[in-house]
């Protein structure tokens, strides 16, 4: 038997309490079929700077590393607030992404048929919804230097931050995009700001190459990333997979959840280079989600997204596609039957909190498995 290595790392807020249904997962996939995972669980975010004094530890980074995959949960909430900047519960988020190289984002957007009238969005623009967003994760704005904050005098400040990307940055994420496509409708549309950012420029110039060398079977468009913002949600469906940069992600991403009804819907992966040797990926999965101070610690947070996050484990670190589908189906099976927690809770469905909706779903997961 295969050893599986996951490292948990459940963080603040509701990322303690979703994380709890995805070890119920773990723990009856290790009893039912024998799936060899092997578990080590870690401190990250606000956590990690009450215990340690950092965002997360050397030894809890050293355990990412060795992990074939990471599920992470959430970080952040007001407590920490006033923590020094370098020390955020956001920077050991950040840090995970840079130091494991994670420089591929994939953020899918599916609007389940039983949750088409919980979008803000009227049923038939997301109804079958069905999109993959592709964000570059290590570089740009988030990353690019200078950043600082500057006292001009006078009691003038000024704010820097650099988006900077490199030709090599833009081939592989467009890569990552164009090859997902190939495996959905063959449709990619690449985002950028062209007309007013010279990072954008090259970008454009960079898909574009990549795209004529070695994808010419896939059709790709190019969208200004506002008139994006804006075609998301006016008829989303016209999209399959888009590809764009670090800042334009984070916000064209958060746009894409609402279509589907809910932020706890969303799961994603984050994915390294393939290792030349072993052929393996570094990769973190996490609920697009935060960590929701205001529900903390009532049992109501809405697990679906987190326990999402561990199917596309399933699929994109161990190669299980039956068991990533399955559990993908028990979620959909699960939300046909009038489930819901409260974020997405609809006339005539029977609201549960945190622990029911895991139940649920395992018990279908189980049911289909058999």
């Amino acid at each position: 038997m295969s050893v599986r290595k996951l490292f948990l790392l459940p963080g603040d807020g509701i990322g303690k309490e979703t994380m709890a249904e995805v070890r119920k997962f773990i723990a009856a996939m290790n009893e039912k079929f024998n799936a060899g995972f092997e578990t080590e669980e870690g401190l990250v975010g606000g956590s990690a700077y009450d215990a340690h004094g950092a965002a997360i530890s050397e030894e809890d980074m050293e355990k990412a590393q060795a992990a074939d995959a990471v599920l992470f949960g959430a970080v952040g909430g007001p407590k920490w607030d006033s923590v020094p900047y370098d020390v955020r519960p956001e920077a050991g988020l950040l840090r995970l992404r840079k130091d494991l190289a994670l420089f591929a984002n994939l953020r899918p957007a599916i609007c389940y048929p039983a949750l088409a009238n919980a979008s803000s969005l009227k049923q038939e623009i997301v109804e079958g919804l069905d999109i993959l967003i592709v964000r570059e994760l290590t570089g740009g704005v988030y990353f690019g230097s200078p950043k600082e904050i500057i006292d001009l005098g006078n009691g003038q400040k000024r704010g820097i931050d650099t988006q900077v990307y490199d030709t090599f940055e833009i081939e592989r994420i467009s890569a990552v995009a164009f090859e997902l496509a190939r495996t959905r409708n063959n449709k990619v549309c690449s985002m950028e700001k062209r007309n007013v950012m010279k990072s954008g420029v090259l970008w454009n110039e960079v898909v574009t190459a990549t795209h004529k060398a070695r994808y010419s079977d896939v059709q790709l468009d190019h969208m200004l990333a506002d008139a994006g913002g804006m075609q998301l949600v006016r008829w989303p469906k016209q999209f399959d997979v888009i590809v764009t940069d670090n800042l334009f992600g984070d916000m064209l991403s958060d746009i894409a959840s609402m279509l589907t009804g809910s932020l706890g819907m969303l799961p994603s992966a984050s994915l390294g280079a393939p290792d030349p040797k072993t052929g393996k990926r570094k990769a973190m999965y996490e609920p697009v989600h935060g960590s929701a101070p205001d529900i903390a610690g009532q049992g109501i947070a809405n697990p679906i997204a987190m326990i999402a996050s561990f199917a596309m484990c399933l699929r994109y670190s161990f190669n299980m596609i039956k068991e990533a589908d399955t559990l993908e189906k028990a979620i959909a099976n699960v939300l046909d039957q009038g489930i819901r927690t409260g974020d997405i809770m609809a006339e005539g469905a029977r609201q549960v909190g945190t622990t029911e909706m895991g139940d649920a779903i395992l018990a279908e997961f189980l049911k289909l498995s058999a």
